[in-house]
């Protein structure tokens, strides 16, 4: 048992994954990776540990500090819907290797792995993709537990961001097996993770208007007369009392009171926009309003020229307020192990 486990990130992006993890307070990260220089800047700002900045290629595992929770949420574009669904075919899905390769040259193996990624994951390829994952995953002794959370189910903040999270833990290969098989596996930590895992469904919500600034926002947020679609706005946005999208063609308001996946290309003008109406008219989301949306309420913004980058950085992260938790329930899993392992009982996870 630890005062604090220690936490390494990739694909960190602005550190949502890292931010959950610090926010329970039992963690402690000591270095994360993000190539793209827009996110590091975003970064930077808002974390104080190591941060290297560099394509995960050209990272050496074997020098780095090793770590006993390795996360990240590695890119999704070629496993969503609303990509391509690419998978291992494009060169992002391939990045996944790269993690295992981590997995494999850190000093020390992780004890868990938490990663992160889309909805579509478990069912790409028909399900071929999610199936070479956990295999890879468990030929290095790891158990694997996942599921698919929605933020707005499980937290108060009312988006709806379906992901799928994996979370696994060292020396428990064969946990699932033994669980088919109805072998006690008490006393592991995928036993106990298990029996707290997914986080419960909560029926408290903020407030559509509870996310959104009351004050006048720059001329560059509104949509105006002189905008090409703006009589389909105009018809179909008619309260301040809830959420809206423009999907290309078209406005969809979302009866749910919450708002719509945010998405990468959300800052682009083209799909998949939030779009609200305030006191002063019909606007999208400023981007400290996506951010808020991901849990990230008191984000430190670098002056960048555009503002397409920071909403892009909001619609790639993970939200904070489900990685925290779940940084609990791994917590409470490792003090639990750490607690009850008997090796007669690691050796039969291991020889099963």
């Amino acid at each position: 048992m630890k005062n604090k486990y220690t936490l390494g990130g990739l694909f960190s992006g602005v550190g949502g994954i890292e931010k959950g993890f610090e926010r329970n307070n039992k963690f402690k990260v000591i270095w994360a990776n993000e190539k793209d220089k827009f996110a590091c800047k975003t970064y930077r700002e808002n974390h104080n540990h190591k941060l290297y900045e560099d394509d995960i290629y050209d990272l050496t595992p074997s020098e780095m500090e090793p770590v006993d929770i390795l996360a990240g949420g590695f890119p999704c574009q070629a496993f969503s819907i609303a990509g391509y669904r690419k998978g291992f075919d494009d060169k992002r899905g391939e990045l996944f290797f790269e993690i295992m390769r981590f997995v494999d040259e850190l000093p020390e193996k992780p004890e868990v792995l938490f990663l992160e990624n889309v909805k579509n994951l478990k069912t790409h390829d028909n399900g071929k993709t999610f199936k070479t994952i956990e295999e890879n995953i468990k030929k290095r002794g790891y158990s694997f537990i996942s599921k698919v959370i929605n933020t707005s189910e499980v937290t108060n903040i009312p988006q709806n961001r379906e992901r799928t999270y994996m979370v696994c833990f060292k020396g428990e290969a064969n946990w699932n097996n033994l669980l088919n098989k109805k072998i006690d596996t008490e006393g592991f930590a995928s036993y106990h993770f298990s029996k707290l895992f997914p986080p419960q469904k909560t029926e408290d919500k903020i407030r559509v208007q509870d996310i959104i600034d009351n004050d006048k926002k720059e001329n560059r947020y509104y949509y105006t007369e002189d905008w090409m679609n703006y009589d389909e706005l105009s018809e179909a946005i008619t309260s301040r009392n809830t959420a809206y999208q423009w999907r290309r063609v078209y406005v969809r308001e979302n009866q749910s009171n919450e708002f719509p996946t945010l998405t990468a290309n959300m800052g682009t003008g083209g799909h998949n926009v939030p779009i609200i109406m305030d006191s002063y008219g019909i606007r999208k989301l400023t981007p400290r309003e996506c951010f808020r949306l991901q849990g990230f309420g008191n984000i430190e913004m670098p002056g960048l020229r555009g503002l397409a980058q920071l909403y892009k950085q909001a619609g790639n992260m993970v939200t904070i307020d489900v990685v925290e938790l779940i940084a609990e329930m791994i917590f409470q899993a490792l003090e639990y192990k750490y607690r009850n392992n008997k090796e007669t009982k690691l050796n039969l996870i291991q020889e099963a």
